[in-house]
């Protein structure tokens, strides 16, 4: 599914979503990573929901981001209760929804200069 045609000055912006990978600028990922409007994080990140560890999760708050959005695939996967208490109860939202509405939604928010982190689990 494409996304978008235009590329907003100095961010990052996700062009499509595929069973198998994702599409940001012109490079395409395969595994799990996480994006946020300035820069890409790739290392070492859960591949499914269940994988979801608090210590990921504390990986992302220390980027410092408005919001956390989730993208867990094809389909909406919620990780364990626990886990979304852990980033809710720092002050900071997380969305969980697939990887399709998690790219547009990163698209909108990071579009209108929100510090937005989405982590896509592939």
């Amino acid at each position: 599914m494409s996304l978008v045609e235009e590329r907003a000055e100095g961010i990052h912006v996700i062009r499509s979503v595929a069973t198998d990978g994702i599409r940001v600028d012109d490079r395409e990922f395969g595994e799990s990573f996480v994006l946020l409007p300035d820069r890409v994080e790739e290392s070492n990140w859960p591949a499914n929901a269940d994988a979801l560890a608090s210590a990921d999760l504390d990986r992302l708050l220390a980027l410092q981001p408005e919001l956390i959005l989730l993208g867990t695939g094809q389909k909406q996967t919620f990780p364990r209760p626990e886990l979304l208490a852990h980033v809710l109860m720092r002050g900071v939202g997380m969305e969980v929804m697939d990887n399709a509405a998690a790219a547009r939604t990163f698209n909108l928010l990071a579009g209108e200069g929100r510090y937005v982190a989405a982590l896509f689990l592939l």
